[in-house]
């Protein structure tokens, strides 16, 4: 079983491992790094307009008191959900093409996924960047703008953890990797990220997406961001539980399974 300071002992070669997969990830692309930046861009603008104009979603009042503005709102929550599934998707891509340098060589198991995280992570970085001189030029930004570092720090080892277990199944049942693109749909449309939890009108439905774990880590970001406040204490230990959960037990579970799933890759 490897150790904390094992892995870190390689953390050359997790850098390594993430240079490489940067490279690669728009090699031959004209646009290259911009794609990037266009994807989310893409994706914010169509949200944008089916929930803000057709389906007429309106955000709250931010917290200067005058904005509200719903591309702004819905930025804040798609950052956060954003690394926490590319963290997942990335184990699970990252331990399947990681077959041939483990076969040949021994380092821990867990290089390769920890360098998906980093990749993820600076695509995360890169959005927040954006997103914070956004707040800056519409005037509503405060202090507390630096709750997104634990937010955020707090999804990626969520997803990490869920992302290693999911990376073993994955080589056992192939049906794994569709199984989890159909299942995080379902989990991003449960989690109030694309509308208000006001909107909802059914008090039940409220209710239950109050209680999906997830709805925190988004109303942590958007309350540091958007509302210019701090997360509730309550908020803090659903975040803290959950990711320190998902982070122990898929970190115990992947290290006791790895060396057997390793001979199937």
């Amino acid at each position: 079983m490897s150790t904390p300071a094992q892995v870190w002992s390689y953390r050359t070669l997790i850098v390594n491992l993430a240079q490489r997969d940067l490279r690669s990830r728009y090699k031959k692309s004209v646009l290259g790094w911009l794609w990037s930046l266009i994807n989310p861009a893409a994706t914010l603008a169509i949200y944008t307009m089916v929930f803000s104009v057709f389906l007429r979603a309106q955000p709250p009042v931010a917290g200067n008191g005058t904005l509200q503005n719903f591309a702004v709102y819905l930025f804040c929550g798609l950052i956060v959900w954003n690394v926490f599934s590319g963290v997942i998707n990335g184990c699970i891509g990252a331990f399947a093409t990681a077959g041939s340098l483990l076969t040949r060589t021994y380092f821990p198991p867990e290089c390769p996924l920890l360098a998906s995280l980093a990749t993820v992570l600076l695509q995360g970085a890169l959005e927040t960047a954006i997103l914070l001189v956004l707040l800056v030029v519409l005037g509503n930004f405060s202090w507390t703008a630096i709750m997104v570092v634990p937010v955020i720090l707090l999804a990626a080892a969520a997803g990490l953890g869920i992302g290693m277990v999911l990376a073993l199944l994955n080589i056992r049942f192939r049906d794994v990797n569709y199984l989890v693109g159909i299942g995080l749909q379902i989990a991003f449309y449960m989690t109030p990220i694309v509308y208000p939890i006001e909107a909802i009108r059914n008090e039940t439905a409220k209710d239950w997406l109050m209680r999906n774990p997830l709805t925190s880590y988004v109303y942590a970001m958007r309350q540091g961001t958007y509302m210019l406040d701090l997360p509730t204490a309550g908020n803090w230990w659903v975040m803290l539980s959950l990711s320190t959960v998902c982070l122990v037990g898929g970190w115990l579970i992947f290290h006791r399974h790895a060396s057997t799933v390793i001979e199937e890759l």
